[in-house]
């Protein structure tokens, strides 16, 4: 199973955005759009990217 990536609904017309995956149980994987191919994927917990995600106040 391969993630599928979505772009941040907070993202502007630039190209300085995240993209989020969650369709693979048990994980959340987060990656920088310009870079889709080559670039790092950080894995989190649910539980890590909720707290990273309250840290800035967002609610999805």
């Amino acid at each position: 199973m391969s993630f599928q990536f979505n772009k941040s609904s907070y993202s502007t017309g630039t190209s300085d955005c995240v993209e989020v995956a969650r369709n693979i149980p048990g994980t959340v994987a987060v990656r920088d759009s310009k870079n889709r191919t080559g670039g790092p994927v950080l894995r989190l917990t649910p539980a890590a990217w909720r707290a990273f995600r309250d840290g800035f106040g967002v609610n999805p």
